[in-house]
């Protein structure tokens, strides 16, 4: 059971984005009766043999974004590929549309002649050209009468996704109620748009790519005599265990089952084989974009200095995965039963600038030959970040040297001075977790984790069917007005790209965590 959530007028007018999901309540094995209004409100849990919980753990989210930097409609790169044929597809400012779920490689065949290259190096015991195909085949849809469980969470039947760009930042929302997982992209982009949309219109892909390569391998390891029927959906992945009822469906199958404790070993192998697969697939499309930004710079030279933060984040049942580069930020808003149930921030993510010691001595201790390897605050005296997608000309010397006069990096003695590895983390998600709140550093411009985490949990309380993204969008808007000195007609009256000086960029996603919420509406609603 799917549904998207209603359009919320936007009094501001101003939204670039601004989208909402909202989790059915439950999941029906047989027909029963559903509960009647008088529950709903008194928020009684009435047991029904009938009806199982969802498996999922978060009930809805919300997602903001509002532009302040003045950029093109679409990136040129790769020959307009990206911006002219997959980008467009991508963009559901207002609402959550159904997609096809598999991923093909034939998205990632024309984006550059390295890319096959690229995976046999990134996905290491993948060396075969026949595990390829075999690969391919699990990518391939299975029709619903022969199909009995995908193969990998995320080719799922039922998928919605919903993103869009402000600015120079893009947001990506991808979710698959049926199977019970979330994913979630914020990718602020500076120096221009073209990292950033190539990270839109690539990397959940590629994370998708790599982790049906992990099941395909786990389920092979399981059961290597039997790893030919993994192409025709006959073995179910651990993901897809999700109660005792599943499990004795596949026993009554055949399919052989592990003892108890191997699949706690399996589950924590498969964690960590996840995070694994978030890195391969940003690495993937860090050398895919590097390559397009080569064939390209000689026209384009300003491609050099183009780049993204990323913070991705996949939610599946009770296991968070999260990946970072850059200085956006994943807020998870958690009760603390020594305090009250007061609720605290906890941040998930790293921040990768100058402003922090540790990354700040790690450049410093990189390049022990460099005399001034941070100038003004600034990594080479031209970036605060010390992590980023892309921007080649910090990396590498061929790319600087596209540059022209002030451009162009003095003294590039010893690259690359900017990183692609990435932080990564898997938070267990618990009773006490309320809600994440994943923004783009324009939103801590101007407020700090504690101050985001109090606005949502205040606004959730006070209009329970609102919309906290847009508030907290809304929330800046005054904020940024009042410092200015402005009314927030006047400051949106600006024109984007002047309107820079006053705020940047800002994309808000909040992920409401739980399954237990029964709501009349598609709210968000604790």
């Amino acid at each position: 059971m799917m549904r998207g959530s209603e359009e919320i007028p936007d009094p501001t007018g101003e939204l670039s984005v601004s989208f909402g999901y909202q989790c059915s309540t439950i999941c029906r094995n047989i027909s029963s009766t559903i509960p009647n209004e008088l529950e709903f409100l008194m928020g009684i849990q009435i047991e029904d043999p009938n009806v199982r919980m969802r498996s999922s753990s978060f009930s809805c989210l919300s997602g903001a974004a509002l532009g302040a930097n003045a950029t093109l409609a679409n990136t040129n790169i790769c020959n307009g590929l990206i911006g002219e044929e997959i980008l467009p597809g991508l963009d559901s400012p207002k609402s959550f549309r159904r997609m096809a779920s598999s991923p093909t490689l034939s998205r990632l065949d024309p984006v550059s002649s390295s890319s096959q290259s690229s995976l046999f190096s990134l996905s290491g015991s993948l060396s075969m050209e026949n595990d390829i195909e075999n690969i391919r085949n699990l990518w391939k849809p299975m029709s619903a009468s022969t199909r009995i469980e995908s193969s990998s969470f995320l080719n799922a039947m039922d998928v919605q996704m919903a993103g869009g760009a402000a600015g120079e930042d893009r947001v990506q929302a991808v979710c698959s109620e049926e199977n019970g997982w979330l994913f979630c992209g914020v990718y602020d982009g500076f120096n221009g748009r073209d990292a950033a949309d190539f990270l839109a219109g690539t990397l959940y892909e590629n994370i998708g790519f790599y982790l049906h390569l992990l099941d395909w391998r786990t389920r092979k390891e399981r059961c290597p005599s039997k790893s030919n029927l993994a192409e025709e959906g006959t073995i179910r992945s651990e993901f897809s265990i999700t109660n005792e009822h599943d499990a004795s469906d596949l026993e009554r199958e055949g399919t052989v089952l592990p003892h108890s404790s191997d699949v706690e070993v399996l589950s924590e192998s498969f964690r960590l084989g996840v995070i694994d697969c978030l890195s391969h697939a940003l690495a993937q499309a860090e050398s895919d974009f590097m390559y397009m930004v080569e064939q390209e710079m000689e026209e384009r030279p300003d491609l050099v200095s183009v780049g993204s933060c990323v913070l991705v984040v996949l939610l599946h049942e009770k296991d968070l995965y999260i990946l970072n580069i850059g200085d956006s930020r994943a807020v998870l808003a958690t009760s603390d039963a020594q305090e009250d149930g007061l609720l605290k921030a906890i941040q998930l993510t790293e921040t990768h600038t100058v402003d922090n010691e540790v990354e700040c001595k790690k450049v410093l201790a990189d390049h022990p030959d460099d005399p001034s390897p941070i100038v003004g605050g600034r990594v080479k005296g031209k970036l605060k970040l010390t992590r980023a997608f892309g921007v080649g000309y910090l990396k590498k010397s061929k790319m600087n040297e596209a540059l022209m006069g002030i451009l162009r990096v003095r003294n590039l003695c010893s690259p690359p001075y900017v990183y692609t590895h990435p932080f990564t983390n898997i938070h267990r998600v618990s009773d006490n977790n309320k809600f994440v709140v994943l923004g783009s550093d324009g939103l801590f411009d101007f407020f700090s984790n504690d101050e985001v985490v109090q606005l949502v949990h205040l606004f959730i309380q006070d209009t329970p069917s609102g919309d906290p993204a847009k508030h907290l969008v809304e929330q800046l808007v005054l904020r940024a007005a009042e410092n200015a000195g402005f009314s927030t007609e006047d400051l949106l009256k600006i024109p984007a790209g002047r309107r820079r000086k006053y705020h940047d960029d800002v994309t808000v996603i909040v992920i409401i965590l739980g399954n237990r919420q029964r709501t009349l509406t598609a709210s968000t609603s604790l």
